[in-house]
């Protein structure tokens, strides 16, 4: 065997050492990408029922709301009605009132004036009777 021989033998063995080395981790690739295949086929069969279900809880959301719409309608009309009918008996149950507590006021204050009077008369009278006593 010639030198050439020899060093094209070695070569030869050198690049099937090589593809041996390099076949190992394709392999190991090959069984990675394998097993992602199989991670996203389950994830994709197990996101079916949950978007079912997803849907599901939308719509009775949505029922919900629809419901709590027509409360909040009602608890509106409510309140405009309780604003009108407070309107209507401020208007109808004030004004009197107010007309009655300034009359009483009046009536009392004349009252306390007259007394006041009648006090610093008395007061006056009974100085005077004091006086010519002594």
């Amino acid at each position: 065997m010639s030198a050439g021989a020899v060093a094209g033998l070695i070569a030869a063995g050198a690049f099937v050492l090589l593809v041996l080395l390099l076949a190992v981790p394709l392999l190991k690739l090959g069984k990675t990408l394998d097993e992602a295949t199989l991670a996203i086929r389950k994830t994709h069969e197990g996101a079916a029922p949950l978007l079912a279900e997803a849907h599901t809880t939308v719509a009775n959301v949505n029922s919900q709301l629809d419901q709590v719409e027509g409360i909040t309608k009602g608890v509106s009309s409510m309140t405009t009605n309780a604003a009108a009918l407070t309107s209507l008996v401020s208007a109808t149950v004030g004004s009197p009132l107010i007309k009655v507590a300034a009359f009483s006021y009046g009536v009392r204050s004349s009252v306390k004036k007259r007394q006041d009077a009648q006090a610093v008369v008395t007061a006056r009278r009974d100085r005077r009777s004091h006086r010519r006593s002594h």
